[in-house]
């Protein structure tokens, strides 16, 4: 007789069903797993066999096979355990066979036959919930698996209580829905003393999902800019949180065993490789951009990134998505982010210091800047420059609009981009005016006569491409937003075109002539 019990294997934030079976038959005594199980999968026969072992049972002195189906698909991680031990145990008859039927199971477990935590519990969760099964996990993830609603979550603690309960000695109480309490506070807009012009664009990004480019000396708050973006931006609703958890699960970076409200915020280090960032590596796993999806993707030195990792960065910010393709794995994840970067004028950083400027300018700030490819440039929304605080600025009392008033303004322009886009179809959701593109965003954004003259005008005098010419009328679009105003007018125009830069290096050979 064959014991069988359902359990996922993951391609991205794709889900599919694998078929445990075990057979127990006469011969010499072996235990061995078959169907491409990597060296994670096939460590779980020791798993196993000691977690049994602490529970008072031994394993038959037979030939125990175990097959993972379809054999052709590879299997990683160690989330096999738990259903090859359950599998298992109603095969030797600790378990009646029929009480399997109708659960999938996924689980790793420890020596003393605890159930530990393992990644991809909620999209495994959301996956049995459309297969119309239970699911079995660990304790710790019954939180994170009770969003998929109508299904029986068996959140198990250790092996043994899922036998008590299987058995009818026992009964695993079904887990509430979790919301991680995060009760981490954001550092505040107040906290920053000048830079008045700085803080209007983070508004602008905040408000209308922009990406944006910071450019300044060392020292002039660029980071600290950055690090007030979360602050600003509203809390994700229960589609959003969903959306982005199930990445996060699937990378096993959920903490908690729930849910959270907050954007991600990720700043990884300049020597991040590309497979860091896009995603990639042996099993296609998600990159940076992935994992701050509806979040802020903060990259910091931004010519400090290698070349071939920025150059990657191209699709993903233009389409949303992630497309990972390698031999063994192919792979799509979500990755509509909202770039932060921030970088100094030239390789010193003093470009505009008469007192500090090196002796290679403005060339150098040319060789510099010019890391940064055109179409990289081209595709960030809004440019500013960040001068050096003065000591003036820094002997000033704390300015009166903290984050909260920000926050504010920003959530009702929000709200104006949710009413105007609704919820858009399944697919490709349109949420603020930087998804925004083609005929839907001439309809929303066509500015007035004076402002369609002056924005005519300066994309022949600035040398707009296409691209720019539909991001100036995206950032045009969240400044009425912002005003209050249902139609785009000159004076958006006039203000999105200040923050706009064309050529890398451009600046440069001005700044330094």
């Amino acid at each position: 007789m064959v014991a069988r019990i359902t359990t996922v294997a993951f391609q991205g934030i794709d889900v599919q069903d694998v078929n445990v079976q075990v057979q127990i038959s006469a011969g010499m005594p072996t235990f061995t797993v078959v169907g491409l199980p990597d060296k994670a999968v096939a460590e779980s026969r020791e798993r196993v066999r000691a977690s049994l072992s602490a529970m008072g049972l031994a394993l038959p002195l037979q030939r125990i096979t175990v097959n993972l189906a379809p054999a052709d698909l590879l299997k990683e991680g160690s989330h096999f355990d738990l259903p090859i031990a359950i599998a298992l145990l109603s095969a030797m008859g600790v378990i009646p066979h029929d009480v399997l039927d109708g659960y999938a199971a996924l689980g790793e477990l420890a020596l003393d036959g605890a159930i530990a935590s393992v990644a991809g519990v909620l999209p495994a969760a959301v996956h049995a919930s459309a297969r119309r099964l239970g699911l079995i996990c660990p304790e710790a993830q019954g939180g994170e698996a009770a969003w998929a609603a109508g299904i029986e979550i068996l959140a198990a603690p250790t092996l043994l209580a899922l036998i008590n309960h299987f058995k009818g000695t026992q009964v695993l109480l079904p887990p509430e829905p979790k919301i991680v309490d995060d009760t981490m506070s954001y550092a505040d807009l107040g906290d920053i003393k000048g830079q008045e012009t700085a803080k209007r664009v983070l508004e602008i990004a905040a408000a209308g999902g922009h990406s944006l480019l910071m450019v300044g000396p060392p020292g002039s708050g660029k980071s600290m800019l950055a690090s007030r973006v979360p602050g600003l931006l509203p809390p994700m609703d229960p589609a959003e949180a969903l959306e982005v958890s199930m990445i996060h699960s699937v990378a096993g970076i959920l903490q908690g065993g729930g849910l959270t409200r907050r954007r991600p915020f990720r700043d990884p280090h300049h020597s991040a490789s590309v497979a860091a960032l896009v995603g990639g590596g042996l099993r296609g796993r998600p990159g940076e951009v992935s994992l701050a999806h509806l979040g802020v993707l903060f990259l910091d030195e931004l010519p400090e990134f290698q070349r071939a990792a920025l150059e990657a960065l191209r699709q993903p910010l233009e389409s949303g998505r992630a497309t990972v393709a390698r031999a063994n794995a192919h792979v799509t994840y979500p990755a509509r982010v909202q770039l932060i970067a921030a970088m100094n004028p030239c390789r010193c950083g003093y470009l505009d210091d008469p007192g500090r400027a090196c002796n290679r300018a403005p060339r150098c700030a040319v060789d510099y800047q010019s890391k940064i490819s055109g179409p990289v440039f081209d595709r960030i929304d809004l440019h500013v420059e960040v001068p050096a605080v003065s000591p003036a600025d820094l002997t000033l009392p704390p300015p009166s609009e903290r984050s909260a008033q920000v926050a504010g303004r920003v959530a009702a322009a929000r709200a104006v981009q949710k009413a105007r886009y609704g919820d858009g179809n399944s697919d490709t959701p349109i949420r603020t005016n930087a998804e925004a593109d083609g005929e839907l965003l001439e309809a929303v954004a066509a500015p007035d006569q004076a402002g369609q003259l002056l924005l005519t005008d300066a994309v022949d005098r600035m040398r707009l491409s296409a691209r720019g010419y539909h991001r100036v009328l995206r950032v045009a679009r969240t400044l009425a937003d912002l005003d209050g105003s249902a139609s785009v007018k000159r004076i958006h125009i006039a203000e999105a075109l200040s923050y706009r830069r064309t050529v890398p290096g451009r600046n440069a050979l001005v700044a330094g002539a």
